[in-house]
């Protein structure tokens, strides 16, 4: 397969090598570290990643949450202005607490808890943040110093403002850089692949030609020419009783992250995902790179959309970047400077466009009110919120949505056709009943949020007083807690008190789990459980009162005839 996919790879680890570099400077003054770090960050990270997750795409590295959420937790002990050392200690000793935190969670089996998380959460943050990464890059394209931390609303507002002040040097290299890889993309289909490192060979070019920073055209900047040093973090026992509610913070943020990124980027893949062995490869990706200056990882937004666009087949595409971030380092750093950010700008705007996933979004519109509900409350939230907390909004509404229908199983009254077929009575009024079995087909689960509403209706039933004898088709229950047990108990009880009775048939065994450990089937009795219907209704029917039975007109069963 390598031999196959290696040249893919190859384009896409090279592409993600360029956008990384003006990243990780970014990232890294986020965070309050020196720019370097961001590069150690970015090198080592993704190949750890790589070598122990199970994402193809997925790009860790230096991002904007993790280095927020850094930034916000160590600063309540140090200033990176005055007590810089002191900070980039602390700092990498959390990294280390938040990988072990991710680690630990991957090894006790925790990654079902994304399965929670709704497909409609996962469009709705990808729409958002592809959103936002598209208009901060107006900055660079309009070469207007935009303040920072603007919403998208201040960022229109204020090029509209400032719009006079438009460097048209940024803008053409921007707007060329960005053009160029559409056309290619669209026109030349065997460089299509190629599309995105062309643009930006080409955006360079043209940013020399017009003038480069002569004329207003920044560029990146210098790089630092060294690679990470290997180094002990500075732990200390009170720097983890310091660091810990905010290493758990960071984890589950930067899993949140993660596992969102790689999500949204398998709906397209059609890749199948470990979530447990992600967290593992993303709590090695934080507690291995601490032991060589590097700060807090998780998963890279604009790079893992970059490295998928690009063509990536496997994880090899994020070890080749960060080869090619190490060359770039060590040779070619000065080259690298020239890279125009107006030129960065544009390439990233198209990543941010192609991260909105309008197939799917169509279909959420069409299909369910209650996941469009999710959806725009994740997309509004990662546009105007912090993204985790965006993230976290989503998966609670769609739990909360997800409770409410497993709280509310359907029941259905079933009666007999002229056939002599089970079928519901809503779909067949002419369907007979017996006027001494109440024959309910139960779909759903039987736990603690849903014994109220399934309670309410077998209350209701007795209350009536014409029926003794129940009958659950059981095949739709999956499962059955502990308060689903003891509620089924006291139910058939009641009904055993009043010369009737509670029976079951099809109930998977899987589902017996509980009554038979807790001892509850025993008291049920044993002999209220049947295989099929049929026998269930003939052992029932030897127990109805034939007085009652003489007199029916109603003939439902075969054995009414006899």
């Amino acid at each position: 397969m390598i031999r196959e996919t290696w040249k893919d790879d190859l384009i896409a680890g090279l592409t993600g090598t360029i956008i990384v570099i003006p990243q990780a400077v970014a990232f890294a003054i986020i965070a309050g570290m020196p720019p370097v770090y961001g590069f150690y960050i970015a090198m080592i990270a993704p190949v750890i990643a790589a070598l122990w997750g199970s994402s193809y795409h997925l790009i860790s590295g230096p991002t904007t949450t993790s280095s927020i959420v850094v930034f916000a937790i160590i600063t309540k002990f140090y200033n990176p202005d005055t007590e810089l050392e002191a900070y980039i200690s602390m700092t990498i000793v959390l990294s280390f607490m938040a990988g072990v935190i991710k680690l630990l969670m991957g090894l006790f089996k925790m990654g079902k808890l994304v399965d929670f998380v709704s497909n409609s959460v996962i469009i709705g943050f990808t729409a958002g943040a592809g959103i936002l990464i598209a208009f901060k890059q107006l900055k660079h394209m309009f070469g207007i110093e935009i303040p920072k931390g603007s919403n998208i609303y201040q960022i229109i507002l204020y090029i509209q403002q400032h719009i006079s002040e438009t460097n048209w040097y940024a803008f053409s290299v921007a707007a060329a850089t960005l053009l160029s890889a559409i056309l290619i993309k669209i026109f030349i289909k065997k460089l299509s692949r190629f599309s995105m490192l062309i643009a930006m060979i080409l955006g360079t070019i043209l940013s020399i030609f017009l003038g480069g920073e002569s004329v207003g055209i920044p560029t990146i900047g210098e790089i630092p020419n060294h690679l990470p040093p290997f180094h002990i973090p500075d732990f200390k026992i009170q720097w983890f009783h310091q660091l810990f509610p905010g290493a758990v913070v960071l984890a589950l943020l930067g899993l949140v992250e993660a596992i969102s990124i790689s999500r949204a980027i398998a709906l397209k893949s059609h890749q199948k995902l470990n979530s447990n062995q992600e967290f593992i490869g993303q709590g090695l990706s934080n507690i291995i790179p601490s032991f060589f200056s590097c700060y807090a990882s998780s998963g890279s937004f604009t790079r893992s959309g970059v490295n998928y666009q690009a063509g990536a087949k496997t994880p090899l595409a994020a070890i080749f970047a960060s080869i090619g971030l190490v060359f770039v380092l060590l040779f070619g750093a000065r080259y690298a400077s020239l890279l125009p950010t107006p030129a960065m700008g544009g390439i990233i705007l198209l990543v941010g466009y192609n991260l909105i996933d309008f197939e799917h979004i169509k279909l959420i519109f069409k299909t369910s009110k209650r996941e469009m509900l999710i959806f725009a409350i994740t997309l509004f939230g990662t546009l105007f919120l912090q993204l985790e907390s965006a993230v976290i909004m989503g998966i609670a509404l769609s739990l909360f949505f997800y409770l409410e229908r497993t709280s509310k199983p359907n029941i259905a009254e079933l009666g007999v056709s002229e056939n002599h077929r089970f079928i519901n009575i809503i779909r067949k009024n002419n369907a007979k009943e017996c006027p001494q079995l109440k024959m309910v087909r139960i779909d759903g689960s039987l736990y603690f949020g849903a014994i109220e509403m399934v309670s309410d209706y077998f209350s209701d039933l007795y209350d009536e007083g014409e029926i003794l004898y129940v009958l659950i088709i059981s095949k739709g229950i999956n499962f059955i807690d502990l308060a689903g047990a003891e509620w089924l108990t006291h139910e058939a009880e009641k009904w055993k008190a009043r010369g009737g009775g509670i029976y079951f048939s099809g109930l998977k065994l899987i589902s017996q789990n509980v009554l038979i450990k807790g001892g509850f089937k025993d008291k049920i009795g044993r002999d209220h459980f049947f295989h099929d219907k049929k026998t269930a209704v003939y052992e029932i029917y030897n127990k109805l009162d034939k007085n009652i039975c003489s007199t029916c007109e109603t003939r439902v069963f075969n054995e009414c005839n006899s």
